[in-house]
């Protein structure tokens, strides 16, 4: 690759809600720039993007897809970043590595709402951001109504760069606001130059200066030209335009249609002359300049055969095939396009690429061949809000799974799984239902382990509310040593939250100091299945009396012993079932508070108040309490009704009782396991 080719290098990420079209999008990208020779199509499973075998059964993507390509002599690298908001985990760590991204959506205001979260996440970023409204091919869309419904959502001002030119209810060309010329749509073709319609003339204006007005913001220049009334050149509005664009300072809006091409070629050219260069990144991060060569690991892939493939962005230098980074050595550099690669001896400052069997080194990960690394920063890792407990459908596979879960959190950090302490059971917690479908599917796909799900137990506690004193003896004969061990025990409640504790009040040896602890162990025993059949918390046993044999007495008869009084006490002392609220933060679009305070309410939930989300435009917080019980599927009901943006964070709050026909279902439900 010449040095001329080098300078335009550009990493673009296609990020977008579910269904807005990005695949197609792609597909005619990489026809028009050569990179393959037929397109694909979604319906027929054989596009680069959505590649793997999980997306194509789904018809929709489920992690990042890298596509490299050649447009006019400058190199673009494709991050196709999922569209579900159960994937968003991969579009965040792909956005670390890009140079600027294209925001696909639909012309279609009701779906403005689906393009929040992305805007937000693109501004935290600070990635210089164009719009791309696809589908205007179809009859009844309004690209203008689409525009001005997204200005809510965004903190930067979001320009028109074209005006819809409308033939019967389809959209069939646009006015280049920018060039101030007007082009007819031709499928499967570049655009052609046609005359400006007189019918435009006045909208033409009033878009043109509307334009002008938002970029005069941050032009002093422009600025005193609009003030004076002077119409400035189309060299230097498209001066302008570039400008704010490459600053990130406005988001500019264009519109076609990915899979008949139209309108693609020019947004090619507008990433090509007005995209950031790739150096403007590396200085973002703090990685520009000279130095050891920097790298960063944006999606880890794990190949049935070929082991780990850790795509990464180069941020300064250069990586040779074989080169030593932190400990590891690169076994191989690859560029891609899709499932197809291309082995490359080095890798330059801009170059997104695959690097081999970097076997230790995860997601996020800077790579760096001098022995102090410092980390780059890397996407926040998001909170988990849907659980499965998994075990393998065969026994021989059970030793196997711990292994191939750790593979799976390689290539998808968020999903996390987990041994619950409380239940016993293995827990696979991550984004959503389809997510966590998903990571079963790639564990039969790739690891050849089947696996059976179920919904988690909730880790139900129980406690007491009065007071025992309580006598048990253990005694057994037999034809040598018998068994002897004799207790006196208070069993109390204590404030919850206290946990157990265990004391001794003997005096005079009745029970010898080393049976003690014994006695301690089989009260702790005892503690693990409570009268209601869960653990017992908050309690405070005390040994306070007893007998021993001189003989007979040993640390399993007093164990034995302190267990059976444990036994027959604890159901005199009022057992009562705690269930394990938590703290939750629900954050939802402002219109939707009311619906979801309801939602709430409906599911035994207390609501502790709402407020403006921090940094967003038109969301809130609410700040609730909910039983554990009533959590499993809550992220489905706050997505249903919240246009699948809502979601929330939960933390372990207390143990509330729990009492009357809930509390006997629960305990009843339990017995009969």
């Amino acid at each position: 690759m010449s040095e001329n080719s080098r300078i335009g290098a550009r990493n673009i990420a296609l990020v977008g809600p579910y269904l807005s079209g990005k695949t197609s999008l792609l597909e005619s990208i990489l026809f028009i720039t050569d990179a393959i020779n037929r397109k694909g199509k979604v319906t027929e499973g054989n596009t680069v993007g959505d590649s793997s075998v999980e997306a194509r059964t789904r018809g929709m993507g489920v992690e990042l897809n890298v596509a490299t390509a050649n447009f006019l002599g400058d190199q673009l690298t494709f991050l196709d970043c999922p569209g579900s908001i159960e994937f968003m985990q991969e579009a965040n760590n792909a956005l670390v590595g890009a140079d600027a991204a294209v925001l696909v959506c639909e012309a279609d205001p009701s779906r403005a709402l689906t393009v929040a979260p992305i805007i937000k996440a693109l501004e935290d970023r600070g990635l210089p951001t164009v719009i791309f409204i696809n589908k205007v091919d179809r009859g009844e869309v309004d690209v203008e109504a689409m525009i001005e419904s997204l200005g809510p959502y965004s903190n930067r001002p979001i320009v028109p760069r074209q005006l819809p030119i409308i033939s019967g209810e389809k959209v069939s060309g646009y006015l280049d606001l920018a060039t101030d010329r007007a082009f007819s749509y031709q499928t499967g073709g570049a655009s052609e130059t046609i005359e400006m319609p007189a019918e435009l003339a006045d909208d033409r204006a009033e878009a043109r200066y509307r334009s002008l007005e938002k970029i005069s913001d941050f032009s002093e220049t422009l600025m005193e030209k609009l003030l004076e009334e002077v119409d400035p050149s189309d060299e230097e509005v498209f001066s302008e335009l570039s400008d704010c664009f490459q600053s990130g300072v406005i988001v500019p809006v264009m519109f076609g249609s990915g899979e008949l091409e139209h309108g693609v070629r020019r947004l090619l050219k507008l990433l090509r002359h007005e995209a950031p260069s790739s150096s403007l990144a590396s200085e973002r991060v703090g990685a520009g300049g000279d130095g050891e060569p920097i790298a960063q690991i944006l999606k880890t892939y794990v190949t049935q055969h070929g082991g780990k493939l850790s795509v990464v962005r180069v941020w300064r230098g250069e990586f040779a095939d074989g080169s030593a980074v932190n400990g590891e050595r690169i076994s191989g550099i690859s560029r891609l396009c899709g499932l197809q690669t291309e082995k490359l001896d080095k890798a330059q400052a801009g170059d997104v690429v695959a690097f081999g069997r970097l076997d230790v080194l995860q997601t996020g990960s800077t790579l760096c061949s001098a022995k102090d690394v410092e980390e780059l920063p890397g996407a926040a890792k998001l909170s988990p809000v849907y659980s499965l407990a998994i075990t393998a459908a065969k026994r021989e596979d059970e030793v196997k799974l711990s292994g191939a879960l750790a593979k799976l959190s390689d290539e998808d950090p968020s999903v996390v799984y987990e041994q619950s302490s409380d239940t016993g059971e293995l827990l696979l917690h991550g984004q959503g239902e389809i997510h966590l479908r998903v990571a079963g599917d790639r564990l039969k796909n790739k690891h050849g382990i089947e696996v059976e799900t179920s919904r988690p137990l909730v880790p139900y506690k129980e406690a007491i509310k009065k007071s025992v004193s309580q006598h048990a003896r253990f005694k057994r004969q037999s034809g040598g040593h018998g068994q002897f061990g004799d207790v006196h025990i208070d069993i109390k409640p204590l404030p919850r939250g206290s946990g157990f504790t265990f004391e001794d009040r003997i005096t005079g040896g009745v029970v010898p100091k080393q049976y003690i602890p014994a006695v301690g162990a089989g009260v702790q025993e005892y503690l693990k299945r409570g009268p209601l059949g869960f653990p017992v918390v908050d309690v405070s046993v005390t040994l306070t009396d007893g007998q021993y044999h001189a003989v007979d007495s040993s640390e399993l008869a007093f164990k034995t012993a302190g267990r059976i009084a444990m036994t027959e006490g604890m159901p005199k002392c009022d057992p009562v079932l705690l269930e394990p609220i938590l703290a939750v933060d629900l954050f939802v679009p402002s219109e939707y508070t009311s619906k979801i305070n309801s939602l709430v309410s409906s599911r035994r939930g207390q609501i502790l108040g709402f407020e403006p989300r921090d940094g967003w435009l038109g969301w809130d917080v609410v700040h609730a309490q909910l039983p554990q019980n009533e959590i499993q599927d809550l992220v489905v009901e706050v997505r249903s009704a919240t246009t699948g943006v809502g979601t929330y964070t939960a933390n372990f709050d207390r143990l509330q009782e729990l009492h009357g026909r809930l509390a006997d279902d629960v305990v009843s439900a339990n017995a009969s396991e």
